[in-house]
């Protein structure tokens, strides 16, 4: 999951929607939808037992 975080945030480097913002910026929205994801994720095997 934390490799797609990475993509996206390569694609949209390489797109250039994220070349107008600062870097840091841009790894603190990166770190913020990476949070997100992995508590989803945490959220998702807790309510779906095997």
């Amino acid at each position: 999951m934390l490799f797609l975080v990475a993509a996206l945030l390569l694609l949209g480097v390489a797109m250039g929607s994220v070349a107008h913002l600062p870097l840091p910026v841009t790894l603190v929205a990166a770190a913020v939808i990476g949070v997100w994801l992995a508590v989803f994720a945490i959220r998702e095997r807790r309510a779906h037992p095997r």
